[in-house]
């Protein structure tokens, strides 16, 4: 009995070291859950230039939304406003870029260029080097204003 809780114990172990799976795009496999600790497991599991524009992402959210939420859901972080009801951006690696998602980024001024099928989803595709903070934190205070989108 006592071998096979150590066999147990060891493959945890093997497992909470072990780096997570890159997807297609590079876009990080991490166990979907809330709070602070798998939005930032998502964000070091990102790969090269990409990570410092997940912290960058994060930190601006943080400083612009008071008290804001977070959690991993489909291999992406999202991050809402408790009484706003749901979720108002998300991001997703991609081969090339970060893809921010504005769930109500129809109502947003100016509108993030990138468009959606969704009737009011906005995207914004951010390069590497391309990083304009003081528009994004404007779309993020305006977007975390409205009502979240339940998902």
């Amino acid at each position: 009995m006592a071998g096979k809780t150590s066999e147990k114990s060891a493959k945890a172990a093997k497992t909470a070291d072990a780096k997570p799976v890159l997807l297609s795009g590079g876009n990080p496999q991490i166990a979907k859950g809330d709070g602070d600790a798998p939005v930032q497991a998502y964000i070091a599991a990102m790969p090269g230039w990409k990570r410092d524009i997940g912290r960058r992402l994060d930190a601006l959210i943080v400083r612009t939304v008071t008290g804001v939420r977070k959690a991993v859901k489909w291999n992406s972080p999202f991050y809402g406003v408790e009484d706003q009801g749901g979720w108002f951006l998300s991001f997703h690696c991609f081969t090339k870029y970060v893809k921010v998602t504005f769930f109500r980024g129809t109502s947003l001024h100016p509108l993030p260029p990138g468009e959606s099928e969704h009737r009011e989803v906005r995207y914004l595709d951010i390069h590497e080097g391309d990083l304009d903070e003081v528009q994004l934190a404007a779309w993020i205070k305006q977007a975390s204003q409205l009502p979240g989108e339940r998902l």
